[in-house]
């Protein structure tokens, strides 16, 4: 059974017409995704529908994961300022009503594994924006999900740090195989991130070309200097700048 399933949907915002669709998205266990397409085609709308945050306007949002079980990333960290990173991570535990020292030892636990063991007590603004990051991925993190939602979660971030926090994503996953979602206007990330990787046209996006991504994950070192890793990102790039020419 699929883990999430966008079938034939559609979103239509009032006085901006179609921002979607028909679109159509399936996800599986344990499978990352990654969706790619130029600006205002819809790939944080999709995500959105798949989080339960928006509802299409017409088509089809199937989810199995149940309360609690999808945690989102976004862009920006979205961290409380006075919080520190523990308080920060231990917040989905504390919503759910778990008991605040078991909650504490959980959120240390996840800091420790996004490689933040030291900074425990540090509040956002004394963080860097990788560090931020890894905050913020290991509160998604820490409820252990089903599914993991990334709406372009590195896009501020240079690109050695952009880099390991991919490397650090796909270790994570290996302990416990979410579904992840992935989105990016990054193409070789995309490929470098996923299993499978959806392109799309422009606005409103439909599914332009899909392209599966071979090789075990965690990746290999030196993926991206590999002829069918480079291969794979050329024919996404030459798709996405056809159906870019197609709207121009």
């Amino acid at each position: 059974m699929a883990t999430a399933r966008l079938t034939a949907v559609e979103v239509d915002y009032p006085g901006r017409g179609r921002a979607l669709g028909p679109f159509d998205l399936t996800v599986n266990p344990g499978e990352i995704v990654a969706i790619v397409g130029p600006s205002g085609c819809g790939k944080s709308t999709a995500l959105r529908l798949l989080a339960g945050l928006e509802d299409p306007t017409r088509g089809a949002v199937e989810r199995t994961p149940g309360r609690g079980e999808t945690s989102v990333v976004f862009q920006a960290p979205t961290l409380m300022p006075w919080a520190s990173a523990r308080t920060n991570v231990a917040l989905p535990f504390e919503l759910a009503g778990t008991p605040k020292g078991q909650a504490r030892a959980d959120a240390d636990a996840a800091l420790e594994r996004v490689g933040l063991a030291d900074a425990v007590d540090a509040k956002p603004a004394q963080l860097s924006g990788g560090m931020a990051m890894r905050v913020s991925i290991a509160r998604a993190l820490v409820t252990q999900p089903k599914l993991l939602l990334m709406d372009e979660p590195f896009a501020a971030l240079d690109e050695i740090t952009r880099r390991a926090l991919g490397d650090d994503i796909h270790r994570l996953w290996d302990d416990t195989k979410p579904a992840i979602v992935f989105v990016t206007h990054n193409v070789e990330e995309a490929v470098y991130m996923a299993h499978r990787v959806v392109a799309m046209s422009a606005a409103p996006g439909r599914v332009h070309m899909t392209a599966d991504v071979p090789g075990e994950l965690p990746r290999a070192p030196h993926f991206r200097t590999t002829t069918e890793f480079r291969n794979i990102v050329e024919t996404i790039s030459d798709a996405m700048a056809d159906t870019m020419s197609a709207v121009a």
